[in-house]
């Protein structure tokens, strides 16, 4: 129970990745408020998750979302420790077809609601000595091909939380980046939709496997968000089966 009498935010929660990390918070004994546009997804974990589990059917690219999201972790639990911005959209395309469009989608998504939440959560962060965990992506950081608007927005998302480690640490405020790999709904119909693509990806990865959302990248979360992560701050994990070396 490493987090034990803590609150967390995680967008994008419904499913996914941020579905793992809930799921993975709320075995630690924290309790979750998590935002995402999946209504019937939404209510569907909060019911299986019982009364630790908050959700907010909210669309986090809109304007005043973070400050209702924030103030839903506050009225419901009476505090926040925890943010974890995880929900991101884009679309993929060779970068001369990339479009402004596909750029707003990315940054919009992603981007600039990591910053307003991290602006918005920032004074409750500040009384509880608390953490942010961002996700970043491999596409950013190796520069894959056909995703420039998502490595773009991805990357700023590392600066950025690199600036906030740095300017909350007199704070007692941890900021870190997660760098996953895992088998998602999107990434399981892909490789359901185009045999033979599973192996070829897997080849790519040394432990020859994708990542469970909840084992595997929400027990690194849950390490982040613990206390046995307090000395740690402006780091990016890559959470990948070795996919990925950063240098």
């Amino acid at each position: 129970m490493r987090l034990d009498g803590r609150v967390a935010i995680v967008t994008g929660g419904a499913g996914g990745i941020g579905r793992g990390i809930v799921r993975a918070f709320i075995d630690e004994g924290a309790s979750v408020v998590f935002a995402d546009i999946d209504a019937d997804a939404g209510h569907t974990l909060e019911q299986e998750l019982g009364g630790r589990a908050k959700y907010v059917d909210i669309d986090i690219a809109q304007e005043g979302s973070a400050e209702k999201i924030c103030a839903a972790a506050i009225e419901t639990f009476g505090a926040l420790h925890i943010l974890v911005n995880n929900a991101h959209a884009s679309r993929q395309a060779p970068l001369v077809e990339t479009t402004q469009d596909m750029f707003d989608l990315s940054f919009g998504t992603g981007f600039y609601p990591t910053v307003r939440l991290m602006q918005a959560a920032y004074s409750h962060l500040r009384a509880t000595a608390g953490t942010v965990i961002n996700f970043a992506s491999g596409a950013g950081i190796e520069g894959q091909a056909t995703q420039a608007s998502y490595a773009a927005a991805k990357e700023a998302i590392r600066a950025v939380s690199r600036v906030a480690a740095n300017e909350w640490a007199t704070d007692n405020i941890t900021v870190n980046v997660i760098s996953p790999l895992a088998l998602t709904e999107g990434v399981q119909t892909y490789v359901e939709a185009n045999p033979g693509v599973e192996e070829v990806m897997l080849k790519r990865v040394p432990l020859r496997r994708f990542g469970d959302p909840q084992q595997d990248i929400g027990r690194v979360a849950v390490f982040l968000a613990s206390a046995d992560a307090g000395y740690i701050t402006g780091q990016t994990l890559m959470v990948d089966g070795g996919t990925v070396k950063l240098r």
